[in-house]
């Protein structure tokens, strides 16, 4: 990196990395383990289990998509979430109000609404998903696909979508934690 007269390269990086939007993360606790969240000033943009591998993943492919930085912190969309969040595992709150970034093709973008259109605790195939997306069920592996590349979970409720034998199958954050957002779902519905 060249660096101008009386400057040094630590300088030029810090003023490089001042221009940039940062992504604020935090740790946020849950009843099902650490959640890592991440927020813009247009709202949050990640929200993964801790200690897993997709978090690496999620960051390599966030920050050259929003330019950003990562550096740890508070704001004002983390604090929001995190009362959405115990709302939720609380069984008072059945949808989430806290601004989204959605980063992906069309086609995830796409999958990702519609999840966010079901209500809570429904489940749906992965073709069932395609075909609310408008595309026909031979897309539904490319569905299974965009679930996976969800970095919002709970969020975006992929953990609603499960096999056509009606099965759980996949989950980032591990089948159990699947099960156990499903059936706290299932209880909120039953109350509403």
């Amino acid at each position: 990196m060249q660096t101008g007269p009386g400057e040094k390269a630590s300088d030029t990086m810090t003023s490089i990395a001042a221009d940039r939007e940062p992504i604020v993360i935090a740790e946020l606790s849950s009843p099902l383990g650490t959640l890592v969240a991440g927020a813009t000033r247009d709202g949050v943009c990640l929200l993964e289990f801790a200690g897993l591998h997709r978090i690496d993943d999620h960051f390599r492919t966030l920050r050259p998509r929003l330019g950003a930085i990562v550096v740890r912190g508070d704001h004002t969309h983390l604090a929001r979430l995190r009362e959405e969040l115990d709302g939720y595992f609380a069984g008072t709150v059945t949808a989430f109000t806290t601004p989204l970034v959605m980063t992906g093709t069309p086609f995830e973008e796409r999958v990702w609404w519609a999840l966010r259109r079901g209500p809570c605790g429904e489940t749906r195939s992965y073709g069932e998903l395609a075909r609310a997306i408008g595309e026909s069920t031979v897309a539904a592996r490319a569905v299974g696909g965009a679930n996976g590349r969800n970095r919002l979970a709970i969020l975006i409720p992929c953990h609603r979508v499960i096999g056509k034998d009606r099965t759980l199958v996949g989950y980032g954050g591990g089948l159990w934690r699947k099960q156990r957002l499903l059936e706290l779902e299932n209880r909120q519905r039953r109350l509403v």
